[in-house]
């Protein structure tokens, strides 16, 4: 059953929030208020949605994913949807399936391979029902996404895109974390002659210079490999970060113990773990924190190019992405179908966000 509450506003917000009390979704929602673009509150927990509705002076609305009528019924009357309730492998399918029905435009936050492949997949009945359908709209994969297009504009012949990021002065939020968790034992991913391929990456590194000297990186299986393929249609990719201890912990295990991370008591254990962490970073280490991002393109022949962004800390990134994507789906038509980012509305929709800056380092 779906509770709807009517909150300040005098006619109904355009688009809604889901996953509207986790770390991330408050985040959005308060800086959405700020902005002058109220959403409508969504997701399971009637008791948190009721006191962050009241607080922000919005309407909010409950229903579980499972739900299929109500969910079709919360999408009736919005334009948009932001879906920011994870881990998204076990909540993107009945989301992006209702709003297939409803005719409604998807987004979310996602970082998840499968999440963007499953949904590439859907590119015909998205474009079918008239929708845009675009995951990643945080740091995942937002900046990333467009780096990789900037470098495929700079060396259109580009065989091999290798990119990195590190984040400074913040910590993963517990959200982050149990996403994480739930694909640590799935192992290393690399996109290989444009087809994923699963690679062993605990322990590979290489020196990232992102402006102040080469610091070690480590490669993961980030969006990216998934997304980056998509917007340039460079056929070998790989990802790198330079990770806090935690992630790094957990990827070690993925590749030596990975049965261990299938065991459900394990993963039961290392849940409850997660869940007496921090919500996430604090508003004043968002504030001091800072994106690092690195891209390099090669050939066939051996040439190479080089760029570097700067932006904000990575939640905060997230939030302002997410939000200016929001305000230019519903400013116009958007394209139809699965899109990237970068392929939605350019390599350089990433300057437009506060704070970014670009600089082509070779």
């Amino acid at each position: 059953m779906m509770v709807v509450t009517r909150g300040a506003p005098a006619a109904p917000a355009p688009w809604l929030l889901y996953g509207a009390t986790g770390y991330t979704g408050r985040l959005i929602a308060r800086m959405a208020v700020e902005r002058g673009l109220p959403p409508v509150l969504a997701g399971r927990n009637e008791r948190k949605l009721r006191v962050l509705a009241a607080d922000l002076g919005v309407e909010y609305r409950v229903f579980r994913l499972d739900d299929a009528a109500a969910l079709e019924a919360a999408l009736a009357d919005v334009a948009l949807v932001l879906h920011c309730a994870g881990p998204f492998v076990h909540t993107f399918r009945p989301m992006v399936d209702a709003c297939l029905r409803t005719r409604t435009h998807y987004l979310d936050i996602t970082g998840e391979i499968v999440v963007f492949e499953s949904l590439a997949a859907r590119h015909a009945a998205a474009r079918g029902a008239g929708i845009l359908v675009l995951p990643g709209v945080g740091f995942d994969v937002v900046p990333s996404d467009c780096l990789a297009a900037h470098l495929q504009r700079r060396l259109p012949s580009a065989t091999r895109l290798t990119l990195a990021f590190q984040g400074r002065g913040t910590r993963p939020s517990r959200g982050t974390m149990l996403s994480a968790l739930e694909h640590a034992h799935r192992g290393g991913v690399v996109r290989r002659d444009g087809v994923l391929t699963r690679a062993a990456l605990s322990g590979k590194t290489r020196a990232i210079d992102f402006g102040n000297g080469p610091v070690t990186a480590m490669a993961i299986p980030w969006g990216d490999v998934s997304t980056a393929y998509h917007s340039t249609g460079i056929p070998n990719i790989e990802v790198y970060a330079v990770l806090p201890a935690g992630p790094r912990r957990l990827m070690a295990v993925g590749r030596y113990a990975g049965w261990m991370l299938r065991a459900p008591a394990v993963r039961a254990l290392l849940r409850w773990v997660v869940q007496r962490q921090p919500a996430g970073p604090s508003d004043v280490q968002r504030a001091r924190g800072v994106s690092l991002l690195w891209g390099e393109a090669e050939d066939a022949a051996g040439r190479r190019v080089v760029s570097r962004l700067r932006g904000p800390e990575g939640y905060t990134f997230t939030a302002l992405t997410a939000l200016a994507l929001v305000q230019r789906v519903l400013a116009g038509q958007p394209p139809a179908g699965f899109q990237t980012p970068s392929r939605a509305y350019g390599a350089d929709f990433v300057l437009e966000i506060p704070g970014v800056t670009r600089e082509d380092a070779r």
